[in-house]
Parts: structure tokens; C-alpha cells; sequence
């Protein structure tokens, strides 16, 4: 891009093109149920590019680094405060990352208490709504996964808990599970299912995942769970996605503290005791940290705890204002849901043909990014404001999403075919829309403007739906043919010019 463009306007303009194909938080909300999608704001941010933090190497001697240290341990005081825990480190760099350090922690712990002749414990037990991360990192960390089942309205079972904690005592590491759980509520029974595990010699693990429901209003210590991950690029507001980088402390009780995350080249970085590195720096990615730190320090215990009580009355309006058109799958006492609610869409498109995936592309044109799709259940989307959206852009979203159900309501009216309506045919470009024929059942106007308010702002999508379950399913090599390999000792070079989608291969690869 540096070639092709060759001055700082150019580049200025290419990056403005590319800002105007991103669906973004600078255009409207972005409802991802579970990832927490808030705003990270400038003030938070600025301090990322000062030369102070951005050219320190992370093994510089921490006489050179004093500034760093200062707020890393003003970020391990203030987490371990929000959350109720003894300690934290700040070494992982992802929440999967403190999932294992974590659970590392537990095993060591578990190692060291052991009874002679009794068996190693290692067993841990996963509810069967968790995040797909619990189970990878249970055995990451040499555990056996156990599943414990969910009740039907996807809360823990905890007549299933006990009697998998009871068969498993002698062997029960941990119990993990998510709080408020990944089905968007605050499950009543978290406390009984901790004393379960605690009664037979097992450790809790709470997955922080959902922590943005619990600040300041509740404390993962303080009601029975000993180790936690926290997601400050969710919760804290570091950007979440894009690659990375991200930080996932890990936060323990007193009696894990000693097996905390440390490293052989930086004895600060954690204790003596600990499990050794989780990752290669010392206190991982360090050069995002003011970005947390800024956002504590700014809003206090005070805002703090008023954006957790913002965020979980944004949700529960949505599931309030939606829950005629399509049904919340979910709900805690009196029908209230935590951080986030599942919209089931297999009634609607029982009815009418119209898949979740038709909705999610059809929000597109209305000018917001899709919800969570079929996660944590097939054929639903979770839905999550966070504390960032104000009552106008919930509206807005709530509109868009009622229009969309009356769309689908003439779908399977008749009024328009299953495979050629707004939805199906959703996103709709501008190509598409000006081109000479247009030979769909439905007016250019309702592909564009299904709400008079886009005739103000309208976002354009740059391209058309994909396929991508063929995508997945039928994967295209690019890669020279294998019979390119055979009687070569040196592969040779293909001529990426007959083919621009071949990658030259390097003169010296070997098969």
C-alpha cells in the first residue's frame, strides 16, 4: 500500500475508502451478545502512543521502568479490589490465556496439598452451556473434562452437580463455570453449587468472561469462587478484536497466590512459587495497560458500578421491547436477564422460512453489525448493549429489528418468495440497486430504506452475502499441485504472474 500510494494524502484517502466500508462502533451499535463490543475512548486511549510507554523494551531494567511498575501494581491493587481476590497477574495476554493460568494454578495448588497414596485430582467439571475456551484449557492444563448438564432454563443443574461432585470427589479438581452464565442470567444458585465443590475438596473456577454484569455490584471472592480471568479488553475497555492484543489477568484467593504466573528473567513479575511464564514478556502486553488504567481511574467505585447497572437495564429493555416479536430464551426471577439476551429465531423461521442468518444480513442494511449468532444455542442471537448506547440507539435498534420481523411476517404471508426477499437477498449494495433490471418482488426503496430515518444516514454495504458454510466446507488450495513435488529435490518457483491467486514458492522449500 506504501508503494501504491505514494503521498500522505493518498494514503490519507486510501484510509478513509477502507473507514468507509467498516460497519464500526463510530456508526452505530454493535450488539455482539458475550464480547462486550463498548466504547474505548480517546482519553483512554491517547496514552498508548506516548513514547514514554510505547519504546520501553518489556526487559528493561525496572529502574528505567519505574512509571510502568507503578500503574502495574495500581491495576493489580484496583482488580483485586472490583473482583474480591487476594492477588492478580497480569501476565496472560487473552482471556484463553488466563483460563489456563488459572487452572494451572488449581492443579499446583492440588499437587501440593495431596494426601499421599490418595489419586491425582483432575477432574474438572464444565457445564455444558460454557465457552468453548473451558474445556480446551481443563485439558491444556491436564484435566479430564466432565459435563455437567443445564436445567431448561439454562441454569446449572445442581442435582447433576452433586452427584458428578460426589462421584469425582476423590479426584475433583475444579468446578468452572461462567457467572452470570453465558445464557444471560445471573444464576441464584452460584453460591450453593461453590459450597458443592468446596464440600468435596474441589476449587471454583468463575470464567470472568460476563464480569461487565458484575462490577461493583457483585465480587466472584466474596461469594465462593477462588480464580477468575478478567477480560480488560472487554470488560475495561481495551478494543476487542481485530488480532489483538489483549489482556487477560488472572485473580486468585489467598490460598493460590503463591502459584500465580511468574517468570525466570524477572523475579517482580510474579512469585517465587509460581507456575513459571504463561507468556514471553513479564507482564504480558504491558503497552495497553494505561488503556484500563485510565478507564478505573476516570470513573471510580461510583461510575464503575453505574455503568455495570446502565448495562444490565440496556439489556433488559431490549428483551422488554423484543420479547412480543421474538421470544427471549431465556430469563432469570420475573423475567429479568443479567448483561445480554438470546432472541429465539427458530419459531420465526419455523413459520416463515426466514433463518437467523437472513436477520443478521438484513440488519446490515439497516445500518448495524449483526448480534451473536447461534451462540450459545443454534438458531438464536444473543444480544448485548453494553453501558456505551444511549436510549436513542437502543430504539433505533429495536425498530430495526421489529421492521424486520413484519418483513418476515409477509414472507411467510406469501407476499414474497422464501428465496427472493429483503432478507434473503440481504445486504443490498449500491451496485445492486442501480443497476438497469431489477427482477425481485419488492420495491428498491424497501431494499434501501425499510426505515425513514436511513434516508438521513445510510450505510452501504461494499459487498453481497457469501456463502460461508460452502466456504468452510469446500476450501480452495492455492498452493502449486503436489505432483509439482515429485522427483525435486528443490521445489521450484511458480510464475505468480500467469496467476495472480499462486504465491510464488521460495527456491529453497522442501516438501
Amino acid at each position: 500500500m506504501f508503494h501504491l500510494h505514494r503521498s500522505e494524502t493518498a494514503m490519507l484517502r486510501y484510509l478513509r475508502r477502507l473507514a468507509d466500508k467498516d460497519l464500526a462502533l463510530d456508526r452505530g451499535m454493535i450488539p455482539l451478545g458475550s464480547c462486550t463490543m463498548k466504547l474505548n475512548a480517546t482519553t483512554e486511549m491517547a496514552a498508548v502512543t506516548w513514547p514514554d510507554f510505547a519504546d520501553i523494551h518489556p526487559f528493561a531494567p525496572l529502574d528505567q521502568a519505574a512509571g510502568y511498575l507503578e500503574l502495574i501494581r495500581d491495576l493489580e491493587r484496583w482488580l483485586a479490589a472490583i473482583t474480591g481476590y487476594a492477588a492478580v497477574s497480569l501476565q496472560p495476554n487473552a482471556g484463553s490465556q488466563g483460563e489456563l493460568a488459572g487452572l494451572l494454578a488449581i492443579r499446583a495448588y492440588h499437587r501440593d496439598h495431596a494426601s499421599e497414596g490418595r489419586p491425582a485430582r483432575d477432574v474438572c467439571l464444565i457445564p455444558s452451556s460454557a465457552h468453548g475456551t473451558n474445556a480446551a484449557s481443563a485439558v491444556m492444563a491436564g484435566m479430564r473434562v466432565v459435563v455437567v448438564a443445564c436445567d431448561s432454563d439454562g441454569n446449572v443443574d445442581l442435582e447433576d452437580l452433586a452427584a458428578k461432585a460426589s462421584a469425582y470427589s476423590d479426584r475433583l479438581a475444579a468446578l468452572m463455570v461462567t457467572y452470570p452464565s453465558t445464557h444471560g442470567v445471573y444464576e441464584e444458585g452460584i453460591g450453593r453449587a461453590c459450597d458443592l465443590v468446596h464440600s468435596c475438596g474441589g476449587l471454583v473456577y468463575v470464567d470472568g468472561a460476563n464480569l461487565n454484569a458484575l462490577v461493583g455490584l457483585a465480587k466472584p471472592g466474596a461469594f465462593g469462587a477462588d480464580v477468575s480471568h478478567l477480560n480488560l479488553h472487554k470488560t475495561f475497555c481495551i478494543p476487542h478484536g481485530g488480532g489483538g492484543p489483549g489482556v487477560g489477568p488472572v485473580a486468585v484467593v489467598e490460598r493460590l497466590a503463591p502459584y500465580l504466573p511468574n517468570h525466570p528473567l524477572q523475579p517482580e513479575a510474579g512469585p517465587s512459587t509460581g507456575v513459571g511464564p504463561i507468556s514471553g514478556a513479564p507482564w504480558g502486553s504491558a503497552g495497553i495497560l494505561m488503556i484500563p488504567w485510565a478507564y478505573i481511574r476516570l470513573m471510580g467505585a461510583r461510575g464503575l458500578r453505574r455503568a455495570t447497572s446502565v448495562a444490565v437495564l440496556n439489556a433488559n429493555y431490549i428483551a422488554w421491547r423484543l420479547s412480543s416479536y421474538y421470544p427471549v430464551l431465556y430469563t432469570g426471577r420475573d423475567g429479568l436477564v443479567a448483561h445480554e439476551c438470546i432472541l429465539d429465531l427458530r419459531p420465526l423461521t419455523k413459520l416463515t422460512g426466514v433463518t437467523v442468518d437472513d436477520v443478521a444480513k438484513r440488519l446490515i442494511d439497516y445500518g448495524f453489525h449483526a448480534p451473536t449468532m447461534s451462540f450459545p444455542v443454534p438458531g438464536t442471537l444473543m444480544v448485548e448493549p453494553t453501558e456505551s448506547e444511549d436510549l436513542t440507539e437502543i430504539d433505533r435498534f429495536c425498530r430495526a429489528m421489529i421492521s424486520i420481523r413484519r418483513e418476515a411476517d409477509l414472507v411467510g404471508a406469501g407476499t414474497w418468495p422464501v428465496h427472493d426477499n429483503p432478507l434473503r437477498n440481504a445486504p443490498h449494495t449500491a451496485s445492486m440497486l442501480v443497476a438497469d433490471e431489477w427482477a425481485h418482488p419488492y420495491a428498491r426503496t424497501v431494499a434501501a430504506y425499510p426505515v425513514a430515518s436511513l434516508r438521513e444516514s445510510k450505510y452501504w454495504s461494499p459487498v453481497r452475502r457469501i456463502d460461508g458454510a460452502y466456504g468452510d466446507r469446500n476450501p480452495v488450495c492455492t498452493c502449486p499441485p503436489v505432483e509439482m513435488y515429485a522427483d525435486h529435490d528443490v521445489v521450484p518457483a511458480v510464475d505468480a504472474t500467469a496467476d495472480p491467486d499462486i504465491l510464488a514458492v521460495s527456491a529453497d522449500a522442501r516438501g
